[in-house]
C-alpha cells in the first residue's frame, strides 16, 4: 500500500483500536488455487504475539482453509470508514481555485502467517467471544446456551478456525492532513451535515489537534 508520510499511522495501539471497532476484515490469500478474498469478522487479541493475533472462522464448505498451508503469508484489510470529498467544501478553493476532488478513508493492513485450527474447542471459544462482544449492546443478548446443545454442536462442526499471527501492521489514515486547517474543518463539517460522521468527525478532531499544535508553536 502506498502511504505518503502525512497519511501514515504507525502506532500499534491506534491500529488495534481501528481493527477492534471495525472487525469485518477482508482476508487475502494466495494458495494452491491462486488469489482469493474472503470477508470475515475477526476477534483481535492485541496482547498475543509481537503485533497481536487475529482469530476467525470460516464455513467448512469454504475451500480457503484447505487451500492454504500453515505458515503461509496472508493479508487482512480492515476499513474504518470512507467518504468522498468535494473541493467546494474547502474555503481555499473559493479564493484560489486550486483544489480537486478526493476520497478520504482509514484502513489497516495486517500482514501475518496463518494457522488452520480445525478443532472444536478453539471454534467454540471463538464463537463464544464473538457472541459476547457483538451481543453486548442488545437489550437481551443472545447466548450460545439459548439454543439446544446438539444444535450448537452441529453448527460448530460446520466451521473451521483460522488464526493469524500478525507480523506487520500498516495503517493509512487519510483525512486531508496535507490541507490547511480551515479546509479540513470545512470538509469535515460538510460531511457531518450529510451524515458521514465517521470520517467527518475524525477530520474535525484532527483539525482541532492541528490548531492546538499551531497555537502552541506561535510566539508568545
Amino acid at each position: 500500500m502506498y502511504v505518503p508520510k502525512h497519511f501514515d499511522e504507525p502506532r500499534p495501539e491506534v491500529l488495534h483500536t481501528l481493527i477492534a471497532e471495525n472487525p469485518l476484515g477482508i482476508l487475502f490469500t494466495h494458495g494452491k488455487s491462486g488469489l482469493d478474498a474472503n470477508h470475515i469478522p475477526f476477534d483481535l487479541k492485541a496482547g498475543e504475539g509481537a503485533c497481536g493475533v487475529l482469530h476467525a472462522h470460516v464455513a467448512r464448505a469454504n475451500p480457503v482453509w484447505q487451500d492454504v498451508a500453515n505458515g503461509d503469508e496472508v493479508l487482512v484489510v480492515f476499513r474504518a470508514g470512507d467518504a468522498y470529498i468535494s473541493p467546494t467544501w474547502y474555503p481555499s478553493k473559493h479564493e484560489f481555485h486550486k483544489q480537486v476532488p478526493t476520497w478520504n478513508y482509514r484502513v489497516v493492513h495486517a500482514h501475518g502467517r496463518v494457522t488452520i485450527r480445525d478443532d472444536e474447542r478453539y471454534v467454540r471459544g471463538l464463537v463464544a467471544r464473538l457472541t459476547r462482544t457483538h451481543e453486548a449492546s442488545q437489550p437481551h443478548p443472545w447466548k450460545m446456551t439459548d439454543s439446544a446443545s446438539d444444535y450448537i454442536d452441529a453448527m460448530l462442526k460446520a466451521i473451521v478456525g483460522v488464526e493469524i499471527e500478525i507480523t506487520r501492521l500498516v495503517g493509512k489514515i487519510k483525512l486531508s492532513q496535507n490541507k490547511e486547517v480551515r479546509d479540513i474543518q470545512g470538509a469535515g463539517a460538510a460531511l457531518n451535515e450529510q451524515g458521514e460522521n465517521v470520517i467527518g468527525g475524525a477530520m474535525l478532531e484532527y483539525a482541532a489537534i492541528k490548531s492546538a499544535i499551531k497555537a502552541d508553536d506561535s510566539p508568545a
